[in-house]
């Protein structure tokens, strides 16, 4: 087995291999592209994403300056929006739904370390980060390795977030712990249903005022077919 195959599996893996080394350099050339282009470039600088992740939504915006190791791993939803200085380090899998929002100076470390001093120097592993839809993330925050984020979530500025976070969940601190739930566990369970990070950008449009009362939208939306 490789020493990618290993990383991409979970399993102990010598960062150091050529095969990683090239594939890294190529990233943080792509990177150094991205941030070194003017901000009105915003067609050229999408085109380097798209070389970069695995998959992208059709509209995004990352904000310079933009770092991850592989870019391979990256995939992201439609409406994704980060401010400055976003590090990814994709040495596994890191996915965001749709209208998704990332606050400046925000972290993703798939990677980890073994304990033992003498181990950790020789190789080191990583686990998948998932992002849901409808989430925001405060700026600072940093989101460690093996965390799943639950749609709608929001973690609050300067957190560490270290284990999953549930669905409609307000967590901050360090580590990062749940603070309340946005709405009741009804309000929850239909929104989950109703996925309406999943309709169309113009329906989106048409009736973004109608989610300004929860209320109002469960009772306007609960009966609809879904």
């Amino acid at each position: 087995m490789t020493e990618k195959a290993k990383m991409l599996n979970g399993e102990l893996y010598d960062s150091s291999d050529k095969q990683l080394v090239d594939e890294l350099i190529k990233a943080k050339k792509l990177c150094n592209q991205y941030n070194n282009l003017c901000i009105e470039d915003i067609e050229k600088g999408n085109e380097i994403i798209k070389k970069l992740f695995s998959k992208t939504g059709n509209e995004f915006m990352i904000m310079p300056n933009f770092y991850c190791d592989y870019g391979f791993n990256i995939e992201i939803g439609e409406k994704f929006y980060s401010n400055h200085n976003l590090v990814i380090l994709d040495a596994n899998k890191v996915t965001f739904g749709n209208n998704v929002q990332i606050g400046p100076n925000c972290g993703f470390y798939t990677s980890g370390h073994p304990i033992d001093k003498e181990t950790r120097r020789k190789v080191e592993f990583a686990k998948p980060i998932v992002v849901g839809n409808d989430v925001w993330i405060g700026s600072h925050a940093l989101i460690m390795d093996g965390v799943k984020i639950g749609d709608g979530a929001i973690i609050a500025a300067g957190s560490i977030v270290t284990k999953d976070v549930a669905p409609y969940a307000i967590v901050g601190g360090i580590p990062a712990k749940t603070i309340r739930y946005r709405f009741s566990d009804l309000h929850i369970k239909f929104l989950l249903d109703f996925a309406w990070w999943n309709r169309d950008f113009d329906w989106i449009e048409t009736h973004y005022m109608d989610f300004l009362n929860i209320d109002s939208f469960y009772t306007q939306y609960s009966k609809e077919d879904i």
